[in-house]
């Protein structure tokens, strides 16, 4: 069954990511009617009641997080839109910034009025400089059409948006170490308390929100959060992005509705259309690369049998021992072919390379992991480095700053735990692990 569009409902029209072609099809309605008969408390109502929640990974509700903004008298606040989309597999955000700008911009807008902010960034990543061009393209539209400025649309609410682009750091997804690196600094990770809505950019209140997020701000405002609340699952409510990719048939950027089940997620005519060449499902990584892989038991369903859902809490059912997370929507499949030591060795030099190397534990854990998955993915490991990786990502769990370093631990202790024997066998064969090609292990030469 096809999911409805809330965001993507345009993308495909011809010149929708220009300013007449946006607005042709209803572009900038919503905010001339926020900035006409809304206040901002009550833009701020109308997102609490949509139940949206935060689309960059943590799902967060954000309209708590936007309840949390400290507003002192005299000092300016900030929305910043983390553009900096750096997680592998996930390539959503992406997408809307260069098929859809101006829904992006409007968002900014509606969202900066509901906050008070009289200038907003959106701090995008270094790579992608072309959509940075997009993006400043469709500001100066904006601005020459006075939806930007002093007195937009004579409502007397003065905004100025700014787009700068970061350094290519995957750290600088953090919030506070985006923040750090928005005020020209190292994108080093804070301590918190206190938090961004305290003390954020240049010590003043500031709102971090990722793309879809913010422009999910548009539809709920334009057909109010309780309409944006019946789309969905209890907590897990309205329409989220889903990068998918890996070995599928159809991979895309995918508008579901969430609740709709994994199974005809993967396996649908409206989605992905199952596996690449007809193969079998190995595995799935359901929110990124940093949340736990799930072999193909568990994609599908869930350990006590149940449905799973394209939700937050039904791919978190189970916990880690069985279960995963949505998180940004990155949705990687693997195929009865793929190595999955190969593939945990790949996040891991990600990982290692990424770290920011503020924190010890992170700084030396993931450098060992990487090594220790190096040799065992060439055929030079050693049964006890199974152990042993498993003895490091509980050294980094939970003992870091920033989340990068469960980021890094979680993968690699759910592909052990799932996948032990294929570690072992590249342990037990390693002639076969250091000669072979990617992909020549099987389900079935494990059996």
């Amino acid at each position: 069954m096809k999911s409805r569009n809330l965001l993507l409902s345009h993308v495909e029209v011809p010149g929708i990511d220009g300013l007449d072609g946006y607005m042709k099809h209803g572009g900038y309605d919503t905010l001339k009617k926020a900035l006409k008969s809304m206040s901002p408390d009550a833009v701020v109502e109308e997102v609490k009641k949509s139940g949206l929640r935060g689309r960059g990974g943590a799902g967060f509700p954000t309209g708590m997080k936007w309840s949390f903004l400290a507003k002192p008298e005299g000092v300016p606040r900030y929305l910043v839109c983390n553009a900096d989309e750096s997680e592998p597999g996930t390539f959503k955000d992406r997408y809307l910034m260069e098929k859809i700008p101006h829904l992006l911009i409007e968002g900014m807008i509606l969202s900066s009025y509901a906050l008070g902010a009289n200038q907003s960034f959106i701090y995008i990543r270094g790579e992608f400089m072309y959509v940075l061009n997009i993006l400043e393209k469709a500001i100066a539209e904006a601005y020459a059409k006075g939806l930007l400025g002093k007195n937009i649309l004579g409502s007397g609410y003065d905004l100025d948006l700014v787009v700068t682009p970061g350094g290519g750091a995957y750290i600088c997804g953090e919030e506070t170490a985006l923040l750090e690196s928005l005020e020209g600094k190292r994108g080093n990770p804070r301590i918190k308390p206190p938090f961004p809505a305290v003390k954020g950019l240049w010590g003043c209140p500031t709102v971090v929100n990722n793309v879809e997020t913010i422009a999910a701000v548009v539809p709920i405002v334009s057909e109010g959060g309780e309409a944006y609340a019946s789309i969905g699952i209890g907590r897990s409510t309205g329409t989220k992005l889903i990068s998918a990719c890996g070995n599928l048939a159809r991979p895309g950027v995918y508008e579901i509705e969430l609740g709709l089940s994994v199974e005809e997620f993967i396996y649908g005519d409206d989605y992905c259309r199952g596996i690449a060449q007809g193969k079998k499902l190995k595995a799935c990584v359901p929110g990124g690369s940093s949340v736990p892989i799930l072999p193909h038991y568990l994609v599908t369903k869930t350990a006590a049998g149940e449905n799973r859902l394209m939700t937050y809490e039904s791919l978190a059912e189970g916990g880690f021992e069985s279960g995963s997370m949505l998180g940004s929507g990155g949705f990687i499949v693997f195929d009865e072919d793929q190595c999955i030591v190969r593939n945990t060795w790949n996040f891991a030099r990600f990982y290692s390379h990424e770290s920011c190397g503020q924190c010890s534990p992170c700084r030396e854990g993931t450098g060992w992991m990487e090594k220790v998955l190096n040799r065992l993915e060439h055929g030079k490991g050693q049964m006890h480095d199974i152990d042993l990786l498993a003895d490091i990502n509980k050294k980094i769990e939970g003992n870091t700053i920033c989340p990068l370093g469960d980021a890094a631990a979680w993968p690699v202790a759910a592909a052990i735990r799932h996948f032990r024997e294929e570690f072992e066998w590249h342990v037990t064969h390693p002639d076969e692990a250091q000669s072979r090609n990617f992909g020549l292990i099987t389900q079935a030469a494990l059996a």
